[in-house]
């Protein structure tokens, strides 16, 4: 629910702000701070604190280009901070409030505020995850329905096609689909949906041919209802059970394939963030050690909502399985 409302819960936009670039890595923060205090302990770190009082120096590159044993980068981290840093405390000066807010799960290699992009990541993950279901229910309840419905030739043409799609490797399938098209958070959607029904397909075929034997569908036959009828106003009702069990967990296995595919950045691209391609900025060994933030909280996004979904499906199916019940 947090990541829907994201517009309104996150303290930050999702691409970040312009000033952003001088507050990168920050460590997190759990109370608002000044800004001129970060960038002025930046300067420090470079190796130019004894004239951090004279900003119009520190802002001549022609100045600072002979310090021989400055490296060119810190010379134009330096000018660059020192530019920010008047420009901050100008505002000071005028009165006008510079105080930043709270950076709780600190900030990226480009400055933005993790926590605000967790929570706009999260709507693209469930979004994925959400409508790629969708696509597979729809598909494999029909796919299975007449497959359990028909039988004969009907059933061995339509389980061998299943088959012989079951037996690809799903994420080697996934990456073979995804790279055909290009990445884009629609494709993600529609090739995770088109890839992830045979399962359901099974599932329901076997429904169907357990309920096709019972006094009700039988009854319906004897009175000359059509097929249409018996199919989606009495046999599929008493399959819905565990067709939403099994939905409910193929959202946590979206979510996870839709990471696994950010991860190696042939899903869903920048400027969009997932939790995915979060994790893909994060996996350097030098940020791990530095900056581990980056990596632990959407991993740990990432965990926790494929345990709740897991854990959501084992309580429907306990609840709607008559079976379990006894």
């Amino acid at each position: 629910m947090a990541s829907f409302l994201a517009p309104v819960i996150a303290p930050y936009p999702e691409e970040g702000l312009t000033d952003d670039i001088f507050f990168t890595d920050e460590v997190p923060k759990y109370s608002s701070y000044n800004p001129i205090e970060v960038i002025t302990e930046k300067i420090i770190r470079l190796g130019y604190k004894e004239d951090l009082n004279d900003l119009d120096k520190l802002e001549d590159y022609d100045y600072l280009s002979g310090l021989g044993y400055l490296e060119e980068d810190s010379i134009f981290q330096i000018v660059t901070l020192a530019s920010t840093l008047r420009m901050y405390k100008d505002m000071e000066a005028e009165g006008q409030n510079i105080i930043l807010k709270p950076n709780f799960f600190g900030r990226d290699e480009l400055g933005r505020d993790v926590f605000s992009r967790i929570l706009y990541a999260g709507r693209v993950s469930l979004t994925i995850g959400f409508v790629s279901v969708g696509i597979s229910v729809v598909i494999g309840t029909l796919w299975g329905c007449i497959a359990g419905y028909y039988g004969g030739w009907i059933d061995n043409i339509m389980m061998r096609i299943v088959d012989a799609i079951m037996c690809i490797p799903t994420f080697i399938l996934l990456v073979t689909v995804m790279s055909i098209f290009e990445p884009s958070i629609f494709n993600v959607m529609i090739v995770l949906g088109l890839t992830s029904w045979t399962g359901l397909a099974r599932m329901v075929r076997g429904e169907f041919l357990s309920l096709m034997k019972r006094d009700y569908a039988e009854a319906a036959r004897g009175v000359g209802a059509k097929d249409v009828r018996i199919i989606f106003r009495h046999i599929l009702p008493n399959a819905i059970a565990p067709i939403i069990v099994n939905a409910t967990m193929g959202i946590a296995g979206a979510i996870l394939s839709e990471s696994a595919l950010s991860f190696f950045g042939i899903g869903v691209q920048p400027p969009y963030a997932s939790w995915g391609n979060m994790l893909t900025n994060a996996q350097e060994l030098n940020t791990m050690l530095n900056a581990p933030w980056k990596a632990f909280y959407p991993g740990a996004f990432i965990f926790i909502t494929v345990l709740s979904f897991n854990f959501l499906g084992d309580g429907l199916r306990d609840a709607l399985d008559p079976r379990l019940k006894q």
